[in-house]
């Protein structure tokens, strides 16, 4: 592991006891974190995607906040579901913020989890999948994407045109440089895991496998990143994809940490989950120095370079900064990391 940042939902709604988290206190309460971890040297603040829920959404302008207001820290996604964008206007918002934030942008995207609703993509206007999870439409918009960030001409140029004619095919502007290396592609099982290695973008593995064979879940997950970086080779790809895993770390060092997170260690999960039988990834939260060597044994966080902490989000920013604070200065170092600020 050489890097660590965060993971949030971007829950909001009620919290109990008549108080009540608005979608504004969400975004405005990820930047003043984001904020405070760039000054601790964390790499990473990272943006799950879900639509028809009290979560973040719209993640494009709460990335760009984020950037404008920070100097080193990854801004990111984890992950954007493909079924529901035009892949066009992504490519131009992905290279705004990509060129805002100086090239910081980890754009994490897959197929998308599972919904609170039925096909939800259908009401965003995009139909005609043949898969029942939609899985066909999202790697279409992927293609597109690639073709379109990587500057391929798309749309013919019309030579009347009074905004500078030609002839031929015009790409989408702006083009950020490199982009292609910063995008990302969650995967749930290994062979998507090697799909995302044969078309060249990096791997983000989250807490959950849709496998389930009895193997540990951090086997399981280091055997993915394996069929990965092996597919990545096989295709010849230059240089060395990034992989990050996502894990609930909690270093207990207070006693509300304790209050909110003691006993909450427990082992590898199995359920089903968008009809298919999975593997959930188990909570790590003890005292730091028993975390630390818990974590050394964890065969994927050793495989992979990147490592996401889920966050509490509801909880403020004060605690989860907290949360990270003792991460950083009491685990993470024991682990390979290095701040951004060394």
């Amino acid at each position: 592991m050489q890097r660590f940042g965060t993971l949030s939902f971007g829950h909001y709604g009620p919290l109990g006891g008549g108080r009540q988290l608005t979608a504004a206190d969400s975004m405005l309460q990820a930047i003043d974190l984001a904020e405070g971890m760039d000054e601790l040297g964390v790499n990473g603040t990272y943006f799950r995607v879900h639509h028809f829920a009290r979560q973040q959404s719209s993640p494009m302008p709460l990335l760009a906040a984020i950037a404008a207001r920070t100097e080193r820290i990854e801004v990111g996604t984890g992950v954007i579901d493909m079924r529901y964008e035009n892949p066009l206007y992504l490519a131009e918002e992905a290279a705004a913020v990509d060129l805002i934030s100086g090239g910081r942008l980890a754009l994490g995207v897959s197929r998308g989890s599972p919904e609170t609703v039925v096909r939800g993509y259908e009401t965003f206007g995009y139909t005609g999948s043949q898969d029942p999870r939609g899985a066909d439409l999202a790697r279409e918009h992927f293609d597109l994407f690639l073709r379109a960030i990587d500057g391929e001409g798309l749309a013919e140029r019309d030579p009347s045109s009074p905004f500078g004619g030609g002839t031929g095919l015009q790409g989408v502007e702006p083009l950020s440089p490199g982009l292609r290396s910063r995008v990302w592609w969650g995967a749930g099982n290994r062979d998507s895991a090697e799909w995302a290695g044969r078309v060249g973008v990096n791997l983000m593995s989250s807490t959950l496998l849709t496998e389930a064979d009895g193997t540990p879940f951090d086997l399981l997950q280091a055997q993915q990143i394996d069929a990965f970086r092996a597919a990545w080779r096989e295709a010849g790809h230059p240089g060395e994809p990034r992989v990050s895993v996502s894990r609930s770390i909690f270093p207990i060092t207070t006693a509300e940490e304790r209050m909110y997170f003691g006993g909450r260690q427990d082992g590898d999960q199995i359920g089903v989950i968008d009809g298919m039988r999975s593997t959930f990834g188990k909570t790590y939260a003890a005292e730091p120095d028993e975390l630390v060597e818990q974590l050394k044994e964890d065969a994927a966080i050793a495989s992979a370079d990147t490592l996401m902490l889920t966050i509490p989000s509801q909880l403020g920013v004060e605690f989860n900064l907290r949360v990270v604070e003792s991460f950083a200065k009491y685990v993470a170092p024991s682990l390979g990391w290095r701040s951004t600020r060394a």
